[in-house]
């Protein structure tokens, strides 16, 4: 098979599809790999590593659209690349469709076979390609709120653990999943006094055994989180429902009841954000204010370190790279129920049941797809 890595260009991402030693895998296995010259550069790899792994190096991105069977990438494909799709091509990334109707259209009209990495799934229900970058986006949550509670970035001027004879600073974090656990460890470390909400009580019992007495532990309801929001320095928002866009768990009325100069965190902005005031921001432009109350938004927050990120993503990713590209999707997703979980958009149609169902479009379920011998 022949695939394309193309540089991404969403502002800011430095992260790469592919390492030269998962070209290296590929080009063993007889497959070739065409690879944009620079895409690398940002996670620390250069023209040079790819061509030592067998990589086949291109100036734009025109020849690996036009050319690859399957185009392996991070970040959602923007919309100059969406245009540049073809019926039948493969595209594996991450999409985060359901707040995104915009790409959801333009991906059906392209007609290729969109497998999303943050739907496939494993054989004990976790989430495999989405974990490492919600370790990462976790575990830098509290980095970057801290920042952003700096008096120079706006913030109330509160360091996050305090010294002795002043009080931590408080963090809520909102979700007890893989990205809130790391958000947690880092929080704690940091020296914060830190109080996770979630509504499971098995995930609050593993917490609680985690961390002990370091850090405390609440059911969510709505009333909880309001009451916790007027006392926050920093609430990190790391609720996740797979494939579908992130619940709202802090509206306006509350936001305004927070302190001065308190920032949010909102890891789930990928899928719309829990939080009512949350829009996408950028690490160009990574905060703004409503009602005296910082937002952190950034979309790709793991981005910010992309060697770590893209090493830790190509990890995960390789296995599934090398069986599609060895038996061709319809044969890779037959085989591999948990991969065909990761089909997102098909031969035109919506194969992910909470991206349909978070924008009113008709379902057709992936086994349909690989059934009728479409796409």
């Amino acid at each position: 098979m022949l695939i394309g890595v193309p540089s991404e260009i969403k502002d800011n991402e430095a992260r790469v599809g592919l390492i030269p030693s998962s070209i290296h895998e590929l080009t063993a296995h007889g497959h070739r790999v065409m690879v944009h010259s620079g895409a690398g550069l940002g996670s620390g790899f250069t023209d040079e590593d790819y061509r030592l792994a067998g990589a086949e190096m291109v100036n734009g991105p025109d020849e690996i659209f036009s050319q690859a069977e399957m185009v392996v990438k991070v970040k959602e494909p923007q919309a100059e690349e969406r245009k540049r799709l073809r019926s039948g091509q493969i595209l594996f990334t991450y999409l985060h469709l359901a707040p995104d109707p915009e790409q959801t259209s333009d991906l059906m009209d392209s007609k290729a076979v969109c497998i999303a990495y943050e739907t496939v799934t494993s054989p004990s229900g976790a989430l495999p390609l989405l974990t490492p970058m919600s370790e990462v986006a976790g575990r830098l949550a509290p980095q970057v709120g801290a920042h952003a509670l700096e008096k120079a970035q706006g913030g109330r001027g509160i360091l996050l653990g305090g010294v002795p004879g002043v009080p931590a600073a408080s963090v809520v974090i909102l979700g007890g999943g893989v990205s809130g656990t790391h958000a947690t460890t880092i929080a704690v470390g940091m020296g914060a006094q830190v109080t996770v909400v979630d509504r499971s009580p098995d995930v609050l019992r593993r917490l609680s055994s985690q961390f002990g007495n370091a850090i405390s532990t609440v059911y969510s309801t709505r009333a909880a989180i309001a009451e916790l929001a007027r006392e926050a320095d920093l609430m990190i928002g790391a609720v996740l429902i797979p494939g579908a866009a992130a619940p709202k768990l802090l509206n306006r009325d509350v936001l305004r009841t927070m302190k001065k100069g308190s920032v949010l965190v909102d890891i789930a902005i990928d899928q719309g954000g829990c939080f009512e005031t949350s829009h996408p921001t950028t690490h160009s432009s990574p905060t703004y204010v409503v009602d005296d109350v910082i937002h952190y938004c950034v979309a790709n927050m793991p981005g910010a370190v992309a060697r770590t990120s893209t090493l830790a993503l190509n990890n995960a990713t390789l296995p599934f790279v090398l069986a599609i590209a060895d038996k061709g999707w319809r044969e890779a997703l037959s085989q591999d129920s948990h991969l065909l979980a990761g089909l997102n958009v098909c031969a035109g149609k919506i194969t992910c049941q909470p991206v349909a169902e978070a924008q009113n479009l008709p379902y057709t379920p992936a086994q349909t797809i690989l059934g009728d011998g479409n796409g």
